[in-house]
């Protein structure tokens, strides 16, 4: 019984995680029909700016101390290991619906595109970066990063496989092409508000941070190796610093 109950927490966590993360691409773009970044009842300037930061402040707190090395070590004395991840995907998934239904938004315009081929090209440009942050995703193990595959060892009762090292496609020219991806689709905007370019400045810095940390540990985990690894591969843009080898030999990637 245990076990049914884990993955069927699994599951309807990823569930709701996937439906989260649909929705957040809506609230980016402006798809119609959805609630937006530029949508909802504008306020005064200070009070949104306030409101957004505290909201991309809650996410990015819950985000960074539950990832941490130290933090896991201490949670899964109190949460099961089948469903640790699981449970860090679900409030995840809480904070960032949270932003999605509390952001007030910013009208004034920064930047608008005109109709025409550059228009265009940033909405490829912006479709690209959803487009690699989920194909890679796929390309380390996408099942595992959001929990199922715990919870599914778990039912199966199996021992869990560590994840070995290794740098497939993307992760031979960027150490994080989840994050790449994530920077190319926010800042790809034809038209760019106020609270669009807050929520990308201060997303962009959070990734960043975001980074520093996750290295640190990848560092703690895997040693030489990763240090290798962040040596010859650049961080978040291509072609700049060495290239990975052809073999694909060297650190796997961040597990945020």
């Amino acid at each position: 019984m245990a076990r049914i109950i884990a993955l069927s927490y699994g599951c309807i966590v990823y569930l709701l995680f996937l439906a989260t993360f649909l929705y957040t691409i809506a609230f980016v773009e402006g798809v119609p029909g959805f609630k937006t970044i530029d949508s909802g009842r504008v306020e005064g300037a200070a009070y949104a700016i306030v409101i957004d930061l505290l909201l991309l402040g809650l996410f990015a707190v819950q985000h960074s101390v539950m990832a941490r090395r130290g933090f896991k070590r201490w949670w899964t004395r109190l949460v099961p290991w089948a469903v640790e991840r699981s449970t860090y995907v679900l409030a995840a998934t809480l904070a960032v619906a949270l932003l999605l239904w509390q952001w007030r938004p910013l009208p004034g315009v920064v930047w608008d595109v005109g109709d025409g081929s550059l228009r265009t090209l940033l909405y490829i440009l912006s479709a690209l970066g959803w487009s690699i942050l989920l194909i890679s995703t796929f390309l380390i193990n996408h099942f595992e990063l959001f929990g199922l595959q715990q919870v599914f060892t778990y039912w199966r009762g199996s021992p869990l496989e560590p994840s070995g090292f290794k740098t497939p496609v993307f992760y031979r020219y960027v150490r994080h092409p989840i994050y790449s991806g994530f920077v190319l689709a926010f800042w790809s905007a034809p038209r760019m508000t106020q609270g669009h370019l807050l929520f990308s400045i201060a997303t962009t810095a959070y990734i960043f941070v975001g980074i520093f940390f996750e290295e640190r540990d990848l560092i703690a985990h895997f040693g030489d190796e990763y240090r290798r690894y962040r040596q010859r591969v650049p961080m978040i843009l291509p072609f700049i610093g060495r290239r990975a080898d052809s073999s694909g030999r060297s650190a796997g990637p961040a597990r945020s």
